[in-house]
């Protein structure tokens, strides 16, 4: 069964629903649970050059980021524009308050965040979540599952832990968290080409 969940996450390249690949396999949730996490446990055991990404209830295969500068010296992949400092403080407001409005990032960063959020949702990494029932009825924004593949983390519960008690302190510490991360996520983007099956 771990074979043929790995097959079947090798050829999607991209997240795959759980659902999906247990009615594929005419298995029970909790025999696809422990095909799962055998498979994943294995990897991380062994250290394996891929791992076992879970966003939710999708799963996906990727290659480890320790091992990025291997790949990317054999795929000499073209490398892509890092997030700007303004969008990097944007998308750290959104990502610890969400769902975010544009005048909560600008009431942290003080300045407008107008190109910045739309830069984030043409990225993929933030997306609109309804509406604000106050006065004039703003658009919420939240992070999406781009978001976490970007920075290599399964869920919003492994952001580096921010003490917002702190006040202006906080805010700057909130940025330099993003900023430090940012240059392994532009290295697990780099590695797309690597990713299992027909991944871009």
């Amino acid at each position: 069964m771990m074979g043929a969940v790995e097959a079947i996450l090798y050829v999607a390249g991209e997240p795959v629903e759980e659902e999906a690949i247990r009615m594929a396999l005419g298995v029970t949730p909790l025999e696809m649970q422990e095909a799962l996490e055998a498979l994943g446990g294995g990897y991380e055991f062994d250290r394996r050059g891929i791992r076992l990404l879970r966003f939710g209830r999708r799963v996906q295969l990727s290659t480890r980021p320790e091992y990025a500068s291997y790949v990317e010296r054999l795929l000499r992949p073209v490398q892509r524009q890092n997030l700007s400092q303004a969008a990097m403080e944007t998308l750290a407001v959104i990502a610890y308050r969400q769902p975010a409005t544009r005048g909560d990032v600008e009431a942290v960063r003080g300045v407008k965040c107008d190109y910045s959020v739309q830069s984030l949702l043409t990225k993929g990494l933030i997306a609109e979540a309804g509406k604000r029932d106050t006065l004039g009825r703003p658009t919420l924004f939240v992070t999406t599952d781009l978001f976490l593949r970007h920075f290599g983390i399964g869920s919003l519960q492994e952001l580096p832990r921010i003490d917002f008690s702190a006040g202006a302190e906080a805010e700057e510490a909130e940025t330099q968290d993003f900023a430090q991360t940012d240059e392994a996520a532009h290295a697990s983007e780099a590695q797309e080409g690597a990713l299992g099956g027909s991944a871009s």
